[in-house]
């Protein structure tokens, strides 16, 4: 007996673009986001007999303000061009909350116009397990380099942290604009191009921020130095190593750091600093103690 050849129609290529799967999770999520909402919820009538739950489609773009064929061929993975502020009017007409929204954009890939600011993640009881870490030189940072918060070994560790406006507060800005840091950073040319690979690398999910723009055109204007590198177009990920610091108080210090995410999302984080040798340990409880004298 013989095997009939298979159908045409089941010889074909079984691969998916991302961009088609990145749709079609837009598209399903789009639907179970409004699925989910009564009339009601948005001030609408409830009206007559409902064929699906939640809002209708033609709703769902009364509210945004958009073209009901347009938001229908986005529910339908259509391959069509979403603009940050139409996102926006849809996210808000379908009341998504802050990990909602940032999902939103994510399967748009589109940057978010005016992101919701994460929840803090310096509380006192991160305070307290810094302070709990001393003599340890430990600091907290987000991903755009920002100082949040340190200890008071951390404080000593290059220069006298609690005399720097708040504002400058930023390992970028400092690394660039503080002779200081030069001098006590001794490994300083590969330290600062660590820091800008890994600031390219973070900006890549902040471009439309101004935040992140407005620090990025300050350093440049700044530092010629800064944008020399950032012109590089160097790309790096935040991870752990080593680091030597001539300390103007104690010496040289030569340290092991560990990097400890704070949330979910690899953006507020603990650096500790562990002594690379025994030399590094007696100098870090000296200055230590020095810290503990100043007010």
């Amino acid at each position: 007996m013989s095997t009939a050849a298979a159908p045409l129609a089941l010889v074909h290529s079984t691969s998916v673009k991302p961009d088609e799967v990145r749709r079609r999770e837009l598209a399903g999520f789009l639907r179970s986001r409004r699925e989910r909402i009564s009339p009601e919820q948005v001030g609408l009538p409830a009206g007559g007999r409902r064929r699906t739950p939640g809002l209708r489609r033609e709703e769902v773009a009364q509210l945004a303000a958009v073209g009901v064929t347009w938001y229908t061929w986005l529910e339908q993975s259509r391959d069509i061009q979403v603009s940050p502020q139409v996102l926006d009017a849809i996210a808000r007409a379908l009341l998504l909350d802050t990990n909602e929204r940032a999902h939103l954009f994510s399967l748009a890939d589109t940057p978010d116009p005016a992101p919701v600011a994460m929840c803090p993640t310096i509380t006192p009881a991160i305070l307290a397990i810094m302070e709990q870490l001393e003599p340890l030189p430990v600091v907290a940072a987000n991903s755009r380099c920002d100082v949040l918060a340190y200890n008071r070994t951390y404080r000593h560790l290059i220069t006298d942290l609690d005399a720097v406006p708040t504002a400058d507060r930023n390992f970028l800005w400092m690394a660039f604009t503080d002779p200081l840091w030069r001098k006590v950073l001794v490994d300083y040319e590969d330290a600062t191009a660590s820091m800008v690979a890994k600031f390219r690398s973070a900006m890549a999910d902040h471009v439309a921020e101004p935040a992140w723009k407005a620090l990025l055109k300050r350093l440049r204007l700044a530092s010629p130095e800064f944008d020399e590198q950032w012109q590089r177009h160097e790309v790096g990920l935040t991870s752990n190593g080593e680091k030597r610091f001539l300390n103007p108080q104690v010496g040289l210090l030569h340290f092991e750091f560990t990097t400890l995410w704070l949330g979910p999302r690899q953006s507020t984080r603990l650096i500790t600093y562990t002594p690379a040798d025994e030399e590094t340990a007696e100098r870090v409880e000296r200055l230590h103690a020095y810290a503990l004298t100043r007010v």
